[in-house]
């Protein structure tokens, strides 16, 4: 396949999750019909905003906004608070749960979780057989191409951010099983909120990230596990940075 074709192919894929993602937002103003769309729900709200960080919660009002019995609401509640998207605060008499805030302590241990995940992920990845790490960096080259483009054009809009995701999505599924990719996912959710919540400013910050991904790019295709590790988690570590910055120029969100 020419390399514009297969441009073309990975754009459309990289649209067509964009367009899913999309459609899954506007999925949040139908009723749920059963425990797991009600979880889905819920925790989709609070990626969102729509249940901003420190809003409290109660079983009552959100079964009544959803229209939903209280049952499969608790069962959502206690998930998300095992997850960390909701956190319990006060004594046993005055317990209550809450959206759980946006904190610097918080976003800089989860981007570090996710910077050492992904670092096992690049080691196996630098690791598969050389016909399969070229085809996954020619595949990563091509969508990181893509990132630089739509940066260079000043395309501050969600295109970047779903680029970068599906840049990082192809190295943790190319190389790792099915319960690797759950937890990276989860974490990856965590992660979302935090990018929603400061977009306009940790967006700016992809442009350092176009030649970190590069670096990766070079240790996958030649087969340098160490290297391959040592660049993903460089790339973490440098947005970490910038997001801790970035919470400390705005406040946090949800705290007291």
């Amino acid at each position: 396949m020419p390399a514009s074709s297969r441009r073309r192919s990975q754009g459309t894929a990289v649209s067509a999750r964009a367009a899913s993602n999309e459609s899954n937002a506007a999925d949040i103003d139908a009723l749920p019909q059963n425990g797991e769309e009600v979880y889905r729900r819920l925790r989709e709200m609070i990626i969102l905003g729509k249940l901003a960080a420190g809003t409290p919660i109660t079983e009552r009002r959100v079964a009544e906004r959803l229209s939903v019995s209280r049952t499969p609401v608790r069962g959502a509640l206690h998930r998300l608070e095992q997850e960390g998207f909701v956190e319990s605060v006060g004594s046993d008499v005055d317990r209550r749960l809450i959206v759980a805030p946006l904190t610097k302590d918080d976003g800089g241990e989860l981007w570090l979780m996710v910077a050492h995940l992904e670092g096992m992920a690049a080691r196996r990845a630098a690791d598969l057989p050389a016909s399969r790490r070229k085809t996954l960096a020619q595949r990563m080259r091509t969508v990181n191409k893509d990132l630089s483009v739509a940066l260079k054009g000043g395309v501050y809009a969600t295109e970047p951010y779903n680029l970068d995701l599906e840049f990082h999505r192809l190295i943790v599924e190319e190389a790792s099983g099915p319960r690797f990719v759950r937890v990276h996912r989860s974490m990856k959710l965590q992660v979302e909120r935090y990018a929603r919540a400061y977009f306009g400013t940790l967006i700016t910050g992809l442009s350092n990230s176009v030649a970190e991904h590069d670096k990766l790019v070079k240790a996958v295709a030649a087969g340098e596990p160490a290297a391959a590790q040592h660049a993903v988690e460089v790339n973490w570590y440098n947005a970490a940075a910038r997001l801790l910055r970035t919470i400390g120029e705005h406040g946090e969100r949800g705290t007291w």
